[in-house]
C-alpha cells in the first residue's frame, strides 16, 4: 500500500500557531503592519497565548517590556525566555509603572474585569484576550472606565484584526457582492473528559463553548451583517459541570439577514464560515486566523481566491490595531462596538440556557 502524502492537520491551537510561526521563519517582516507610533507593552499572564504574543512580536524585532503573573517564578521564566526587561512583584506595580503605555491581558475569562478595572483606571490602554469579559454588564462597565480615563479598550478576538476581513469588508461595503443573505459558521473542538477541572469544562473558570469558541463564530457573522441581530432561537446541551458543551442557534436582524451556528467542545468539525450574498458565496476555512478565502460567483460559477495578511502575524495585527486606535484611527476605535454586540448575544444565550458563572450571581438579568 502506498504511503499517504496528506499532511496531518494540527491537533490544537498551539500546534497550529507553532506551524504558522515555522512557515515564516527567515522571511523579512512586512513593513505595513506596524505603522502607528510604537507603544511600550506589558503583559498580565504568561500562558500559551502570552507566549504566542511574545513569539509574534519577535518576528517584528519587538519585545514585551514587562510581565506580571500570579506565580512570580513563571513570570521570571517568561522574561528570561523572551528578553523581557521588567518582572513585577505584583500587578499593582505594573499599573503604577509610568513606562507602560499598554497592557495585554491574557488570564482566564473570569478574571478579566478585575484587571480591566484597575488597568484602565491607571490610564493604560488595554488589549484583552477573548472573551473580553464574562457578560454585557462587565463590558459596559469596562468601556465606561476607558471613556472616563481617555484610553483605548480593545478586544483581542483575532477575527476583528485579520487583514483578510478588512479586505472582504471593503469589497462588501462597496456593493460588489450584493446583499448578505446568510452566514453559516461552524466551530468544533475536541477536549477530553479526563480533566473536568480544566478551563474548558470548569464553571469556576468560566468554561464552556460559547466564551471559548463561540466568540469567533459570532464575530465573523456580525462583521458582515448590517445590524445587530434581534431575534435568536437556540438549543444547547450542557456538560455535567453546568457549562455549555455544544449548541446550535440561528439569529436574524432587522434587515432579514440570517446567521446559523453550530459549536461543540467534544467533536471536531471544520472551522468554516460561509457568507452567502446575492452575487456570490465566500468560504473561509480556519477562520479565526484566516489569511485566505475563496469566492464562488453565482453568475458563472468561477472561483476567485483572496489572500490578505499572514496567519503567523495574527497577534501582531492585534497590537498594531490598538496602536492605530491610540493614534486616532477611527476604524480601529470602532472595533469595540462589534465586540459589544457579540457579547450581548453570548450573554443572552447563556442566560437562556441557564449557564451562569459564580461571579454573575446576583447580576441583573436584562
Amino acid at each position: 500500500m502506498a504511503e499517504s502524502t496528506t499532511t496531518a492537520a494540527p491537533l490544537n491551537a498551539e500546534a497550529a500557531a507553532n506551524a504558522a510561526f515555522a512557515a515564516v521563519q527567515g522571511r523579512p517582516f512586512p513593513n505595513d503592519i506596524f505603522t502607528a507610533p510604537e507603544l511600550t507593552w506589558a503583559v498580565i499572564g504568561c500562558g500559551a497565548i502570552a507566549n504566542q504574543m511574545a513569539q509574534s512580536l519577535a518576528l517584528a524585532g519587538r519585545k514585551v517590556y514587562g510581565v506580571a503573573n500570579r506565580t512570580y517564578a513563571k513570570a521570571e521564566a517568561f522574561a528570561e525566555k523572551y528578553g523581557v526587561e521588567r518582572v513585577y512583584e505584583t500587578v499593582d506595580e505594573l499599573y503604577a509603572d509610568p513606562k507602560v503605555d499598554a497592557i495585554y491581558i491574557t488570564t482566564p475569562h473570569n478574571t478579566h474585569i478585575e484587571f480591566l478595572r484597575k488597568a484602565l483606571a491607571a490610564g493604560k490602554h488595554v488589549l484583552c484576550e477573548k472573551s473580553i469579559t464574562l457578560n454585557t454588564e462587565e463590558l459596559e462597565e469596562a468601556r465606561a472606565i476607558a471613556d472616563e480615563h481617555g484610553v483605548v479598550l480593545m478586544d483581542a478576538t483575532t477575527v476583528l484584526h485579520m487583514p483578510l476581513y478588512t479586505e472582504l469588508l471593503r469589497r462588501s461595503h462597496s456593493g460588489e457582492f450584493g446583499r448578505l443573505r446568510l452566514a453559516q459558521v461552524n466551530f468544533g473542538s475536541w477536549h477530553s473528559y479526563d480533566d473536568v477541572q480544566s478551563r474548558f469544562w470548569n464553571r469556576e473558570l468560566a468554561g464552556g463553548a460559547m466564551l471559548d469558541i463561540g466568540v469567533y463564530a459570532l464575530s465573523v457573522a456580525r462583521l458582515f451583517m448590517a445590524s445587530q441581530p434581534t431575534e435568536i432561537r437556540s438549543l444547547a446541551n450542557l456538560f455535567e459541570t453546568g457549562v455549555d458543551e455544544e449548541s446550535a442557534f440561528i439569529m436574524r436582524n432587522a434587515e432579514g439577514q440570517l446567521g446559523v451556528f453550530s459549536l461543540t467542545m467534544h467533536a471536531k468539525q471544520p472551522k468554516r464560515a460561509d457568507l452567502c450574498f446575492d452575487d456570490c458565496y465566500i468560504e473561509i476555512m480556519q477562520y479565526p486566523r484566516a489569511d485566505r478565502a475563496v469566492i464562488t460567483w453565482t453568475a458563472d460559477g468561477h472561483r476567485e481566491e483572496v489572500s490578505a495578511g499572514v496567519e503567523a502575524y495574527a497577534l501582531c495585527y492585534e497590537i498594531a490595531d490598538l496602536e492605530k486606535a491610540v493614534a486616532g484611527d477611527a476604524s480601529k476605535c470602532e472595533l469595540i462596538e462589534y465586540a459589544s454586540d457579540v457579547m450581548e448575544i453570548m450573554t443572552s444565550l447563556r442566560r437562556e440556557w441557564g449557564v451562569v458563572y459564580p461571579e454573575e450571581t446576583g447580576v441583573d438579568e436584562r
